[in-house]
């Protein structure tokens, strides 16, 4: 039987994780090792400062008391997966949205980088929301529909993609009836404003909260025309991305040996 390791940035109790697990059990046998806390937009890190704690929740289901989802995968295989890698990670289902340059915030997109740093495939997979506060009565029915068919794909065919390379899968808000199916997509250009909000404590000190910002985007001008990851979503398709940890800007090395010299 094939194997999964499951994370997330939600918490170990997340009901994106939950739903991630009982759908993807039925296809492979599950490992979950997730934060012992929400963990949203900590990004690509490590904790290196402090000590780190498995606490079982139940048999192949571990919190990490504090830990990252880099942590997570980080541990999980140099500690349970000693003997034989898993034969995949899967980061989610997050609550929220993973689009643009929202994956270099991401602590659910981590954890699909810290799988592929160590040669595991990977995928994150975010469920795009309205509004969080609605998530306990939401059935996550087409992300679960996509990635038991992505999994099930991966595993007949194998993985599409090279080294340190995963894929960022995003799905609209949008009942299984009303998807359009699959859209492969490129990375969208995503627009940020100041979500910075001032408040006070009841004694009187000030501080600041970070919001957060509307999905508002545009579409990158790249060689290859292609939709981006926001547009796909907002037609009412499944977007998939596929990411490169290679940030090289390739483009510019000529001109950027010139301006040396």
């Amino acid at each position: 039987m094939k194997t999964i390791l499951l994370t997330n940035d939600d918490g170990y109790d997340s009901k994106g994780l939950l739903a991630l697990k009982d759908t993807l059990s039925k296809i492979a046998k599950v490992c979950v090792v997730a934060p012992c806390n929400e963990k949203s937009a900590c990004g690509h890190g490590l904790s290196l400062t402090k000590p780190l704690r498995f606490i079982k929740i139940e048999d192949d289901f571990y919190k990490l008391d504090d830990g990252t989802p880099a942590d997570c995968i980080y541990l999980a295989l140099n500690t349970l997966y000693k003997d034989k890698r898993p034969d995949l990670i899967v980061s989610g289902i997050n609550l929220g949205s993973n689009m643009g340059e929202d994956i270099t915030y991401s602590g659910t997109a981590a954890g699909a980088m810290e799988g592929v740093i160590h040669g595991i495939p990977s995928i994150a997979i975010s469920q795009v929301l309205k509004d969080k506060s609605s998530v306990d009565r939401f059935d996550f029915a087409l992300a679960k529909k996509s990635i038991f068919e992505v999994v099930s794909k991966i595993f007949e065919n194998g993985f599409p993609l090279g080294d340190r390379k995963f894929l960022n899968i995003n799905v609209p808000q949008i009942s299984v009836a009303e998807s359009k199916g699959y859209q492969i997509t490129q990375k969208g250009y995503r627009i940020y404003g100041n979500e910075a909000h001032f408040n006070t404590n009841p004694r009187g000190q000030g501080y600041y909260w970070l919001g957060l910002h509307p999905l508002a985007w545009n579409e990158r001008q790249t060689p290859i025309k292609m939709i981006s990851d926001f547009g796909a979503v907002a037609k009412g398709y499944v977007s998939i991305t596929p990411i490169t940890l290679d940030m090289t800007s390739y483009e510019d090395i000529n001109s950027l040996n010139l301006w040396v010299k």
